[in-house]
């Protein structure tokens, strides 16, 4: 399942991802203290998700669920990345994030792991 969701739709997600099964006025009210959106924007934003197959909506209060997973959304834009910005090579992507001097040896240890469990 291939769905784009801009920043602001991730946004939602996050809060339903975190908190499960929400009604549109809990997620605008907590998108109002988190990052300070009105309800309008909220509403919008939910609708949108729900257009794109996101979100499913139901009855009654308005209920929100997600319909993708945070991993599938992961997977998704991870691969975007990699096609758009390493022209489609895991391993420059891979060289790159290595190379970025931002891992701390517990970092490097559990990608070894990770790798070694692939064999």
């Amino acid at each position: 399942m291939e769905i784009k969701l801009f920043d602001s739709e991730l946004k939602v997600m996050e809060v339903l991802w975190r908190e499960g099964d929400l009604t549109a006025g809990e997620i605008a009210k907590i998108l109002k203290e988190e990052i300070g959106w009105n309800r309008n924007t909220t509403y919008t934003v939910i609708k949108k998700c729900v257009e794109k197959g996101a979100i499913k909506r139901l009855e009654p209060n308005y209920t929100c669920r997600t319909l993708i997973s945070k991993e599938q959304v992961q997977e998704q834009e991870t691969i975007e990345l990699i096609n758009k910005m390493f022209d489609g090579s895991a391993e420059m992507f891979f060289a790159t994030f290595i190379n970025s001097k931002q891992l701390n040896q517990h970092d490097i240890n559990k990608l070894k792991k990770i790798i070694d469990e692939l064999k």
